[in-house]
């Protein structure tokens, strides 16, 4: 009877062990969640703080022996931090180049929002876009930009203006 009796003190007195060290896990699992959660609260509050003026993102061609060339460039006159690791950046131009250098296409917009990690820039803002040669303008609102392959998506209200040239008589 007595072994039976100190047998059931020992898994009681384990039992009531392994509760107490689960509760201080626990406790402490809370506390380094609140702790996370006030510090991420804490970084969202100012993020318009942190900026910065002439703003670039510049891509250049990988291939021998272009390797100097820029490829795709896109900038601006000031960017802001945003939740996720986006930037608002204000006064943007988009411009991609061929090679040799020859410029591509440029687009222009108020701002937009960029994805520096995937590349991809947008705004429901104006936009105006035009052909290194002029000869192709395109207007609308809102824009979607991918980096990857210069992909250029203008959305809505979209006006196209083609310019021929035109022959000169002899």
């Amino acid at each position: 009877m007595p072994v039976i009796a100190n047998n059931l003190f020992n898994v009681t007195h384990n039992r009531q062990a392994a509760l107490r060290r689960t509760t201080i896990f626990a406790t402490w699992l809370l506390v380094a969640a609140i702790l996370l959660a006030a510090l991420k609260d804490h970084a969202q509050q100012f993020p318009a703080a942190t900026g910065a003026s002439d703003f670039n993102s510049v891509e250049y061609y990988s291939e021998a022996p272009h390797q100097q060339q820029i490829k795709r460039w896109l900038a601006g006159a000031e960017a802001q931090s945003l939740p996720g690791g986006l930037l608002l950046v204000k006064q943007v131009k988009i411009e991609t180049f061929n090679v040799d250098g020859k410029l591509q296409l440029v687009a222009r917009a108020p701002q937009c929002v960029y994805d520096p990690v995937n590349g991809v820039a947008s705004s429901d803002g104006e936009v105006h876009m035009q052909t290194g040669d002029g000869q192709l303008r395109v207007d609308g609102e809102g824009f979607l930009w991918r980096q990857s392959d210069s992909y250029l998506t203008i959305s809505n209200k979209v006006q196209t203006v083609l310019e021929k040239e035109t022959a000169t008589a002899p």
